[in-house]
């Protein structure tokens, strides 16, 4: 081909000059020598509900989590976030007590480094002295990874979804539902779905494991008449079955034709029962959320135990561990459906061929957060949401609602 014209390639040069040169970073010393200058912490938590949310076995707060803004040495902040199904105090007391010291002066463009800094804490002699929690350790290092991934995408002017490979840009949402209640009868269950169907989602996931089998099959068939069979039913037992009620639960739920069935299994013993409860079944099984590190994840993998994983980067891992996770999943023909916050897993479930499915939370009782914690968020329209195009997360925390259901920890 012939060169181009000095002009013409003086004028291609300008056209993909990268877009973080405008946002005052870039790829040369300036941005290689940014640095971690300032972190924010707050505490979010939900209002207190007269009637809480039950899963099988434990009560869903409506918003739990740790947020961290991080700012740099050349103006760019990002942030993250880490959730919990517990209280947030183990989370909270790091920040109270020197944690912060060991990321402040880093370089958010660096994020396995530092998270490999920040994972190693959770068998150090100084982390047990000061009383900061193995779980503790995972939750606040998912935070400042997806922190950092947010800063590196500002830098590069790009999308973390298209840094991380840009498969596709639109996905496929689904809504939770179906919570178990006090007092909840068919009328209230049947306002909770038709609730979600007026929002106009395709697919929807409910509870299961709270009751006898027989009295939960008869539930799920209610839903299903409900919904009809023109939508997708995901099935979530929360690891409340034993093996051979998970057996036999399978046997039942197949004329409702469930998606896939969420782990199915008790805890203690969930990776053996679920590969065994695999060869029984052709309901896909799911999995994942209930780990604590990517190992976990690897070894239902490995063992054959799912077909779907649904590991949560803002619980484990952040967006370092979450890029591995999807690679081997694609790698063993297993999908990615993660657990929790449809916009922040946007990035990576769209980065993917393995990425399936995003998980909502829609109705605003249930989690408020979700509804009110970013100024406008992705829309969910038709069961279907567009990936964030600004640059890093692409989203914008809302101020009044960090004020709202935030308490300033550091």
């Amino acid at each position: 081909a012939a060169p181009l014209e000095p002009s013409l390639a003086i004028h291609s040069c300008v056209a993909w000059a990268p877009r973080h040169r405008l946002l005052g970073g870039g790829a040369g010393p300036q941005a290689a020598a940014m640095r971690i200058t300032k972190l924010e912490v707050w505490a979010l938590r939900g209002p207190k509900i007269a009637r809480p949310h039950w899963t099988a076995h434990f009560v869903v707060p409506a918003g739990n989590e740790l947020l961290l803004k991080m700012h740099t040495s050349e103006g760019i902040t990002g942030f993250g976030l880490a959730t919990s199904y517990t209280p947030l105090d183990p989370l909270l007391k790091p920040w109270k007590s020197g944690y912060a010291d060991l990321i402040v002066g880093e370089s958010p463009l660096t994020p396995e480094n530092l998270y490999q800094k920040l994972f190693a804490l959770t068998t150090s002699k100084v982390a047990n002295e000061k009383g900061w929690t193995r779980e503790a350790m995972i939750r606040c290092s998912a935070a400042v990874d997806l922190a950092c991934w947010d800063i590196m995408g500002k830098v590069a002017g790009l999308p973390l979804y298209k840094m991380f490979g840009g498969y596709r840009d639109e996905l496929p949402v689904y809504a939770t539902c179906g919570y178990y209640r006090e007092g909840k009868d068919d009328n209230e269950l049947k306002d909770e779905i038709q609730m979600m169907m007026d929002q106009g989602h395709h697919s929807y996931k409910v509870k299961t494991g709270g009751l006898s089998l027989k009295e939960d099959i008869k539930r799920l068939e209610f839903i299903r008449s409900i919904l009809g069979d023109d939508k997708e039913l995901m099935v979530d037992v929360n690891r409340a079955w034993d093996l051979r009620t998970a057996i036999e639960g399978v046997k039942l739920l197949k004329p409702l034709r469930p998606r896939w069935l969420e782990e199915p299994i008790r805890w203690e013993d969930d990776r053996r029962g679920l590969k065994l409860l695999s060869q029984q079944t052709d309901i896909p099984i799911s999995g994942g959320e209930s780990e604590i590190t990517s190992y976990g994840c690897r070894s239902m993998i490995e063992e054959q135990a799912i077909q779907i994983l649904q590991f949560d980067v803002t619980m484990y891992g952040g967006f370092t561990e979450g890029k591995k996770l999807a690679a081997l999943c694609e790698m063993n023909h297993v999908q990615v459906a993660p657990h929790h916050d449809c916009f922040i897993h946007s990035h990576l479930v769209a980065s993917t061929p393995a990425g399936l499915i995003l998980e909502a939370f829609c109705d605003p009782e249930r989690d408020p957060m979700q509804a009110e914690l970013f100024e406008d968020p992705p829309v969910i329209k038709n069961g279907m949401m567009k990936v964030p195009e600004g640059p890093g997360l692409g989203l914008t925390l809302s101020e009044r609602a960090v004020q709202k259901f935030g308490e300033r920890v550091l």
